[in-house]
């Protein structure tokens, strides 16, 4: 099991993850359709948008966080 300290971490990195397979996916079915090359077409954009992803929230959310508490209701 993984430490608890860790945790902020973890969220990230499996955020990102997620969303840059989602992204990708997208963007690559919107610009050259889903058809014969789609699967490779898509690893080879995630390879590039997960490293982008992973440090843009790693460089954010130390940023978005008090943000998010300042307009965030206190309920």
């Amino acid at each position: 099991m993984i430490s608890k300290k860790y945790a902020q971490l973890l969220f990230v990195f499996f955020m990102s993850f997620s969303m840059s397979v989602i992204m990708s996916g997208v963007v690559v079915a919107v610009n050259t359709g889903i058809g014969e090359g789609f699967i490779n077409r898509w690893f080879y954009s995630w390879m590039f948008a997960f490293p982008v992803a992973l440090v843009a929230a790693l460089t954010m959310a130390p940023i978005m966080r008090p943000l998010v508490n300042k307009i965030a209701s206190k309920e």
